[in-house]
Formats: C-alpha cells, sequence, structure tokens
C-alpha cells in the first residue's frame, strides 16, 4: 500500500506543478493589460483549485475502494481459515471417537 500511497503523492504534485507551470506561462505571453492579466491568473487559479479538488475527491474515493476491497477479502479468508479449522477439528474428533470404539470393542470381546 505504502507504494500506491507514494506514487498517487507524485501524480498530485506532478498535476499541480504542470498545471501551475502551464497557466503561469500562458497567461505571461499572452498580449493583455496588467488588469486584464490579473483577472485572468484569478480565474486560472479558480479552476485550478476546482481541478486540484476534484482530484484529491477522486483519490480518497479510490483509496476507501481499495481499502474496503482488502477489508472484504481479509473478512472472506478469516471466514475461510475458521472454515477449515471446524472441518479440521471435526475430523479429529471422528478419529479419536473411533479409536475409542475400537479400543471398547477389543476389550469386550478380550
Amino acid at each position: 500500500m505504502g507504494q500506491g500511497n507514494n506514487l498517487s503523492k507524485g501524480l498530485l504534485i506532478g498535476f499541480l506543478t504542470g498545471g501551475i507551470v502551464g497557466a503561469a506561462v500562458a497567461l505571461l505571453y499572452a498580449p493583455k493589460s496588467g488588469k486584464e492579466l490579473r483577472q485572468d491568473i484569478k480565474v486560472k487559479t479558480d479552476d485550478f483549485k476546482e481541478e486540484a479538488e476534484k482530484f484529491v475527491e477522486t483519490a480518497k474515493e479510490k483509496a476507501k475502494a481499495t481499502i474496503n476491497e482488502g477489508k472484504k477479502k481479509a473478512e472472506t479468508l478469516l471466514t475461510d481459515a475458521k472454515a477449515k479449522a471446524e472441518a479440521l477439528l471435526n475430523d479429529a474428533n471422528r478419529v479419536i471417537t473411533d479409536a475409542k470404539s475400537k479400543v471398547s470393542d477389543k476389550e469386550a470381546n478380550a
């Protein structure tokens, strides 16, 4: 799970950095007045924040789904292990009962 977390952080950092650099380059090379440029920067910043929030929310949802899937798999493994343990105990009890029965029969016939 550690690798996936590092990958998510790396993707988020790359996404944020790429967005900032791209927006800055586009705004700086556009022929506009200072007021227009400031307004564009504000709009782009708001858009960027919104996209970053969506990205983070999606990442959270995927993490929750992965955790829930892991819990379900663990529960299934635990249930299977309990069933196998019960089956082994039942088999062991049968063997012991059969052995006692045979010993009792031999003692009765002797």
